[in-house]
């Protein structure tokens, strides 16, 4: 999108209010992490306009000054860290709205205060989600569709929501995915997700009166226009609920569920991070972290120092 096709900033009051909507109902922080997101973005704006410049043309030197005023009045390195996560996803926020098309943000980082590792689904648990997809709706076909795709493909919502039907291989047994930069990549998928989108191209979707430019893409929502991220997330939260899980779950779940437990098959890391569309192996190299505790049992029952041990405690009992 050009510079002269960015949305403009009119009323800074109900950006504020929309990016309180996105962060409560798309990214499912609390409300506690959504005021407090609030206040350091205010203090960022009205450092901004101390400086004269404005949420869409500041460049990344500002950001820089500002996080310096922030270190040298004392502020911890984890409220630091807060402060960044904040501003960060505003500006994703204001990418993903429009307003912006380059994300200044992009080369800040917080102080480094270990790996927080992303929730992760169990194949059982993903199995009971779909389980949970009553049939008797309408949209039931659909939504076993899209819950397969995601999870059987690692794709992020965007990735999905963009999916054109032009772009599955149904032979082939492959998808052609745009990711980030519009960046296209090859993904395999499973013959089960490609069942489900048979069952709900040929039952479901013909019943729909498709919009205007939506001819070609393969998920719409029941009045055949495209569907929206906010609506995953609330498919997602709603079968969640009705499988009893309790974890803190959104759509990105789904792919990192795919990730690790493509690790925990034996995938290469290398593999993992094509079919993620990762630019950089560090990212990727998050999945070791999650299935440390699998390896770590994995070498207590099958390396035979530890098969001399048991047999030792088997002699003593």
């Amino acid at each position: 999108m050009r510079r002269d096709e960015m949305r403009e900033i009119h009323d800074i009051d109900e950006v504020m209010q929309r990016f309180d909507v996105y962060l409560s109902i798309e990214r499912g922080l609390s409300g506690n992490t959504v005021e407090a997101y609030n206040y350091d973005v205010m203090k960022l704006l009205g450092y901004l306009q101390e400086e004269g410049r404005t949420p869409t043309d500041a460049v990344e030197d500002d950001f820089h000054s500002f996080l310096s005023g922030l270190h040298d009045i004392g502020i911890s390195p984890r409220s630091q860290a807060r402060i960044i996560s904040g501003i960060k996803a505003f500006y994703k926020f204001l990418r993903l709205e429009g307003y912006i098309d380059n994300d200044p943000l992009e080369l800040i980082e917080a102080p480094r205060l270990g790996r927080e590792l992303p929730a992760v689904l169990t194949v059982e648990e993903i199995d009971a989600m779909i389980a949970a997809i009553d049939p008797a709706l309408p949209e039931g076909l659909r939504n076993r569709a899209i819950i397969e795709t995601l999870y059987g493909c690692g794709l992020r919502v965007s990735e999905l929501i963009n999916l054109r039907i032009s772009q599955v291989y149904v032979k082939e047994e492959y998808i052609i995915v745009e990711g980030k930069g519009d960046k296209q990549r090859l993904v395999p998928i499973s013959r089960v997700a490609l069942n489900e989108i048979k069952k709900y191209m040929r039952s479901y979707r013909p019943k729909l009166k498709v919009k205007r430019g939506c001819n070609d893409l393969l998920f719409l929502n029941r009045r055949g226009g495209k569907l929206s991220r906010i609506m995953i997330f609330y498919i997602i939260k709603d079968l969640c609920q009705r499988a009893d899980i309790h974890k803190n779950i959104s759509p990105h779940t789904l792919r990192h569920s795919f990730a690790t437990h493509l690790l925990e098959g034996g995938a290469n890391l290398r593999a993992i991070q094509q079919m993620l569309g990762h630019e950089s192996i560090t990212t990727t190299e998050v999945y070791v972290h999650i299935d440390r505790s699998r390896l770590r049992q994995e070498i207590l029952s099958h390396h035979p120092r530890n098969a001399v041990e048991r047999g030792k405690k088997a002699g003593h009992t």
